[in-house]
């Protein structure tokens, strides 16, 4: 099966899981244009590619960048397994939990636990499905590796655990789990 069926397929399978589901433009959301822009203060610019360089899940909808339906089919698919673990947490936690735990729990910055556990667990979905796509490879070069420990402690999401000794362990972690 090629890449474009491929992402095609999950989406019909996100679909039935959760019939509410949307893929929405980030550019075209008011809250998302509103996010960006508290975050490039807060953040001190650290974090300056919400809008472009971000999939963003709420609920059962999905704020993608304008540029998403052009992407790969490929990074489409890897990008949307990601975004149904948070799919899954927001229907295990409710929208008001999630949100309270994602955004403040227990700092909203710096000491973010609860939304390093939240994306912890997304992220490992990420390593996993890029292993099966690539090969154990693609999860062991060392550039793969520092982009995603770079989501943890710098300001992406709010320097949300400034550990990296310890996110780095994670992902050894993650990647020794691997088969092959």
């Amino acid at each position: 099966m090629n890449a474009e069926a491929r992402y095609c397929q999950l989406l019909a399978e996100i679909h039935a899981e959760f019939p509410g589901f949307r893929l929405v433009p980030k550019d075209r959301s008011w809250l998302q244009r509103r996010i960006d822009l508290f975050l490039r203060v807060v953040t001190l610019g650290g974090q300056s590619r919400y809008l472009d360089g971000y999939v963003t899940t709420i609920g059962q909808r999905v704020y993608v960048p304008r540029d998403w339906e052009a992407r790969p089919a490929a990074e489409r698919y890897l990008v949307l397994l990601h975004e149904r673990v948070h799919l899954r947490q927001f229907r295990r936690f409710g929208l008001p939990l999630m949100a309270l735990l994602y955004l403040l729990f227990p700092l909203p910055f710096g000491l973010a636990w609860a939304r390093m556990r939240l994306e912890r667990e997304a992220y490992e979905e990420t390593v996993r499905a890029t292993a099966a796509w690539y090969g154990r490879a693609a999860v062991c070069d060392p550039a793969f590796r520092a982009h995603i420990v770079e989501q943890f402690v710098s300001g992406a999401y709010g320097w949300m655990w400034p550990f990296r000794g310890a996110m780095e362990r994670w992902y050894d972690g993650v990647v020794a789990t691997l088969s092959g």
